[in-house]
């Protein structure tokens, strides 16, 4: 697929199908296998997670394993698995990241069925190699990994798994605990947004689709998401059965400092800014982690007046909604609820949303103007508006 071959739809008129069917078939992914996090403390990290998210402890890697250089414990919650990963020494790639970029998304590996056949083809198609085809190996079969490099210093993983029937991956053990709070509620990672500087946000969606195989889903320009003071542009981009969708944001030329240029000069470059995980069920889900010490955003109560008219009917208390905060927006297939925690460490970078679609397949545009005079009251109290 070319470039110029990219359908930039701005609304849903010509079916969701005819966007998917845009992919190529070259790279079939079956989901996402995987986050790694790169964090300072992943003893602590794991205990934060499972405490005010609901993960659930799956699996361990350190020197108890035969690993030297780092320790990661492996959370798992519905179809979610995330690896927090921290060094055990101060030289080295990991402890670099970290200094450099803070706890950050490192690794969004993805299920394959073939991943030497993945990487061959994105990396014949231009992909820069991060490390080629790995066979790993135990008691439990043998598993298949090579990598490639996207933005910044964000890797993907191409992961098959076919012929392994491990708690993860070998070279982990099972990691018990008597610590395990109830879940929340969280399903599976609806999709993951880079953030890429001034004029990247081209190069990048086009990598997603000539070198993956992506098509391009929706475009938002600088009219679409904007306040009197800050904009950014941004691309979705999604693979053929639209389980992988990665929306690119740019900064847009606006009066005051942006939600990405703010996220560049904290993560000091591109990173994932943040992870979008599904619930079916929001209002508990929220209420849940509220009790637990989640920070969410503030969205000023005067959104609600309009939602009735500008949503139309929703099975959801409306009251219920404003008290925790939820937004909700709808689309020509259905509507959606979503909210978007604080920064989830000190550095105003990486943060979480929370989504329930109720038949919708879009991003929430009629939230935008809420979300970002949100975002700017929490870079207003930081002084980096």
């Amino acid at each position: 697929m070319n470039t110029a071959d990219l359908k930039e739809v701005k609304n849903y008129d010509y079916g969701i199908e005819k966007i998917f069917a845009q992919a190529q078939d070259f790279l079939p992914i079956n989901g996402t296998d995987y986050v790694e996090l790169y964090v300072g403390n992943a003893k602590q990290a794991a205990h934060f997670y499972k405490t005010a998210f609901g993960f659930q402890s799956l699996a361990y890697a350190g020197l108890e394993t035969g690993v030297k250089d780092r320790a990661s414990y492996v959370l798992v919650q519905g179809k979610i698995r995330l690896v927090l990963t921290t060094p055990l020494r101060s030289d080295g790639f990991i402890a670099d990241h970290i200094r450099r970029h803070g706890d950050a998304v490192r690794v969004i590996a993805m299920w394959v069925d073939d991943a030497r056949r993945s990487f061959e083809e994105t990396v014949k198609r231009g992909a820069k190699v991060y490390f080629e085809p790995v066979v790993s190996s135990d008691e439990n079969g043998e598993v298949v990994t090579a990598g490639i490099h996207t933005y910044g210093d964000t890797v993907h993983i191409f992961v098959e798994r076919k012929n392994y029937k491990g708690i993860f991956l070998p070279g982990y053990e099972a990691w018990t605990s008597e610590y395990n709070p109830a879940p929340t509620g969280l399903k599976y990672i609806d999709h993951m947004v880079g953030n890429v500087e001034l004029g990247a946000m081209n190069k990048w969606s086009s990598f997603y689709a000539d070198v993956m195989g992506f098509a391009n889903l929706v475009t938002f320009d600088d009219k679409d998401i904007s306040t009197q003071y800050t904009a950014l542009m941004s691309k979705v981009m999604t693979n053929g059965n639209g389980r992988i969708k990665f929306p690119i944001n740019e900064p847009a030329q606006g009066l005051k400092k942006s939600q990405i240029e703010e996220y560049l000069d904290f993560y000091e470059g591109p990173g994932c800014q943040h992870i979008a995980v599904a619930t079916d069920d929001i209002v508990f889900t929220i209420s849940e982690m509220r009790r637990r010490g989640v920070e969410f955003l503030h969205v000023p109560g005067t959104y609600y007046d309009t939602v009735p008219d500008r949503v139309g009917e929703i099975a959801e208390d409306l009251a219920k909604l404003k008290e925790l905060g939820i937004m909700v927006d709808r689309d020509e297939e259905g509507y959606l609820l979503q909210i978007f925690t604080r920064p989830v460490e000190d550095r105003p970078t990486l943060f979480f949303e929370i989504i329930q679609r109720k038949g919708a397949k879009s991003f929430g545009k009629g939230n935008f103007q809420a979300l970002f005079e949100s975002i700017e009251a929490e870079q207003a109290r930081r002084g980096t508006l």
